[in-house]
């Protein structure tokens, strides 16, 4: 079997629907842990604009799940706590995933498994880090440099950036058409720049950067599957 990693997305509308998604950071915690196949998972809430910012967006969670397989993915992901989230919300998205690369530790844990594939399509890339506390305010000048280099690049699909914990446990999650877009970002200006910070000065206390296949995905956002881009190139 493949695992498969799952990133849900759920837009909220009203303060009605954000107030329960908002609880939800606390109350889908039990019924996640009971989710049947359920691996590794996350609650995580996301930043305003498209995400890369520390002011919380009170309309767009995210759920990151590993699963066996993925029929057990995708029926998982339609059923349960999912579903209770798909009632309430105005527009979710699900991206497939197959892991890549995986180095470092999310809390304590290494969740993904890497699996050598050569499957044609967009790849996505997932960074995860704890900052410590006394270098916040440098990470967070970083950010909008760094955010607004990923909106300018046309190649990008989607790109978001979400949470556990506000300003301290930070996720960057984007996808690309190919190696070459995503290696090109990465290599230069300033997120090329942050990593070497990051490297030479010690920002973070625990890290993760991992690599995917994009398998597949369900469901809609901002009206249409980001998927698409790659489509029409």
């Amino acid at each position: 079997m493949t695992q498969i990693v799952t990133l849900s997305f759920f837009r909220f509308a009203g303060p009605l629907a954000r107030a329960w998604a908002l609880t939800m950071m606390g109350g889908a915690r039990w019924p996640l842990s009971r989710t049947r196949d359920i691996g590794f998972w996350k609650l995580c809430g996301s930043g305003t604009g498209e995400g890369f910012t520390p002011v919380p967006n009170t309309a767009v969670y995210a759920i990151l799940a590993t699963w066996p397989d993925i029929e057990t993915a995708r029926t998982r992901t339609n059923s349960g706590i999912f579903a209770r989230y798909i009632s309430r919300a105005t527009e979710h998205w699900t991206v497939f995933l197959q892991t890549q690369t995986a180095r470092g530790q999310w809390s304590g844990q290494e969740p993904f498994a890497p699996r050598a594939t050569t499957a044609p399509g967009p790849l996505a890339a997932l960074t995860r880090a704890t900052i410590k506390p006394r270098i916040l305010a440098r990470f967070w000048g970083r950010v909008p440099n760094i955010s607004a280099r990923i909106g300018a690049d046309s190649n990008v699909m989607f790109k978001i950036g979400i949470g556990e914990v506000p300003m301290l446990h930070q996720i960057t999650f984007s996808i690309w058409p190919s190696e070459a877009a995503m290696a090109a970002f990465a290599r230069t200006g300033p997120h090329a720049d942050a990593i070497r910070a990051v490297r030479d000065e010690g920002w973070f206390s625990e890290e993760l950067y991992a690599r995917f296949a994009v398998h597949s995905d369900a469901g809609t956002w901002n009206g249409t599957s980001p998927l698409l881009r790659s489509e029409a190139a």
